[in-house]
């Protein structure tokens, strides 16, 4: 069971998501430019240098003027010196362990073209229910981090709008304008290449981290909470349609503890409604922000993947999906759910439970550093390296 302590913390949390949400539903205000960030959440400052705590650079970007759509980038260090593949030199470390060569991209040998091993390319969706949260917030920032630092793969946060200001299909939108964009700049960067060197047209517009070293034959989506609900929808877009985003393929998905829901409640919906941190009536709440009242419905495909005439394509045309779930979280069944039909079709679609925990253990503030956050972040790197390795990896569940 969790601790006294987050037990504490978990009721001022809810009291205090509950009073936020019932003062947006009293006042809406459509805005067809949207806000992407509450004014009154803490944000982190993105750091284009290398960071020395974790070794991760961070931008942002603002890649739509008509709307208040946003990424932050996150590229990983170059390794040291002493792990690069040369000839041994007087001045390395003893052999060991801790001089293994280094095997991923290095940043810094644009140059060398035989050399070179672009990274592959993470694009991940905050959660906060549609209604709250940001990628530039402070949890947001140090779970990206990590996943970047642990999977050796840039990460592109997406900074969609949210509602009530800006309502279904908006942030469902946004997610795929945000692959297209990543498209968009790999083409560039091969038109580029064309030139021999020479910019040539639009080619100024490229942006350099993802251009440079990005792989998007290798890109994997990944939503936590709300964002999982948009991940699966952006995957189910690129299997409908590839050529729309291509050079961009979906390799594999990661849903943490998705946003599901339906109109007939499932075991966990009905023993743990009143859980930890998000209760179901506050998510009905977040629900009904995000829908208009003329198409509010707990079967719509935003909430209910399984839901009967969902349409989209054939779950056996969807990449892996790695499905995280808390043990103290209502939402668990239905994921639960989803993944075996997933499995049914021979879709790779394991399901990681982890005990003592509750919805966002691993990306909410509060429990960060624990353990299960860290093991956590470990465990997807693990799996997703089977797919995103150009070698493919020792280790698979």
């Amino acid at each position: 069971m969790p601790s006294v302590g987050v037990k504490i913390y978990s009721v001022f949390f809810k009291l205090l998501l509950r009073h936020r949400l019932q003062s947006l539903a009293a006042a809406p205000s459509p805005d067809a430019f949207g806000v992407s960030c509450r004014a009154d959440e803490a944000t982190a400052p993105a750091n284009p240098a290398f960071s020395a705590a974790d070794g991760v650079a961070s931008k942002d970007l603002h890649i739509d003027p008509n709307s208040a759509l946003s990424v932050r980038v996150f590229l990983p260090t170059p390794p040291p010196p002493h792990l690069l593949p040369h000839p041994r030199r007087a001045s390395d470390p003893p052999a060991g362990a801790a001089a293994a060569p280094y095997r991923g991209y290095l940043p810094h040998a644009v140059s060398a073209p035989s050399a070179r091993r672009r990274l592959p390319i993470v694009v991940q969706f905050h959660g906060g229910g549609f209604v709250t949260g940001s990628n530039c917030s402070a949890s947001n920032d140090a779970f990206c981090r990590r996943v970047a630092k642990f999977c050796d793969a840039i990460v592109v946060a997406v900074g969609y709008r949210l509602a009530p200001e800006s309502r279904y299909p908006a942030a469902f939108d946004d997610g795929v304008r945000v692959l297209r964009w990543i498209a968009k700049q790999a083409n560039l960067a091969m038109m580029s290449k064309v030139g021999s060197g020479v910019d040539t047209f639009g080619a100024s517009s490229v942006e350099p981290w993802i251009a440079a070293h990005g792989d998007p034959a290798r890109c994997v989506l990944l939503g936590v909470s709300s964002g999982a609900n948009i991940a699966d929808f952006v995957t189910r877009k690129t299997v409908e349609d590839s050529k729309l985003f291509d050079p961009v393929k979906i390799v594999a998905q990661v849903l943490m503890y998705p946003f599901f829901i339906g109109s007939v409640p499932t075991h966990s919906e009905i023993r743990l409604a009143n859980s930890y941190f998000y209760d179901k009536s506050t998510c009905l709440l977040a629900w009904r922000l995000l829908l208009s009242e003329k198409e509010f419905s707990l079967d719509h495909p935003a909430a209910n993947p399984l839901a009967p005439g969902r349409g989209g394509p054939p779950l056996k045309c969807m990449p892996p999906t790695l499905t995280i779930i808390a043990e103290h979280d209502w939402m668990r069944d239905r994921a639960i759910a989803y993944s075996e039909e997933l499995r049914k079709v021979n879709v790779d679609a394991p399901v990681l439970d982890y005990k003592d925990t509750v919805h966002e253990f691993a990306t909410l503030d509060v429990f960060l550093k624990t353990p299960q956050a860290q093991a956590c972040a470990e465990d997807i790197a693990i799996w997703m390296k089977k797919y995103i390795s150009l070698r493919g990896h020792e280790f698979s569940y």
